[in-house]
């Protein structure tokens, strides 16, 4: 249960990015399109998220430290834009312009996601 709105949450915030964002759009025919989309490029987000960014972390640790942590957005825009090249391989109607699109978009997410977690208590925090 827990992973389902955790997805649900980082749908909502993709599609709040989307919104906000320009070059990070979604293109579906319509609404169940759009939202089954956005639920879809949520998992990728995820997966990607959870694979990718630990290994990252560790091979780039130095340049966090050189950057105070600054080279974690250059991170999360290549992770975001990545996920956007995913969902075009697979020829969803999701599409991130450009580096640039990614940076901003990558920060949305995280702001608009961690938002959305403060107003929707995990369970587990509350025992």
């Amino acid at each position: 249960m827990r992973f389902l709105i955790r997805l649900a949450i980082t749908a909502i915030a993709l599609w709040i990015t989307t919104v906000i964002v320009p070059g990070v759009e979604v293109t579906g025919r319509n609404t169940t399109d759009t939202a089954v989309t956005l639920l879809v490029v949520a998992f990728i987000f995820g997966v990607v998220n959870a694979v990718l960014k630990p290994v990252i972390r560790l091979l780039g640790c130095v340049f966090y430290l050189l950057t105070l942590g600054l080279f974690a957005l250059v991170v999360n825009a290549l992770l975001f834009l990545f996920t956007g090249w995913i969902a075009r391989q697979l020829q969803l109607p999701f599409q991130v312009d450009g580096f640039w699109a990614a940076f901003w978009g990558a920060i949305v997410m995280a702001v608009v996601t961690w938002l959305i977690s403060v107003v929707v208590p995990d369970r587990r925090e509350a025992r």
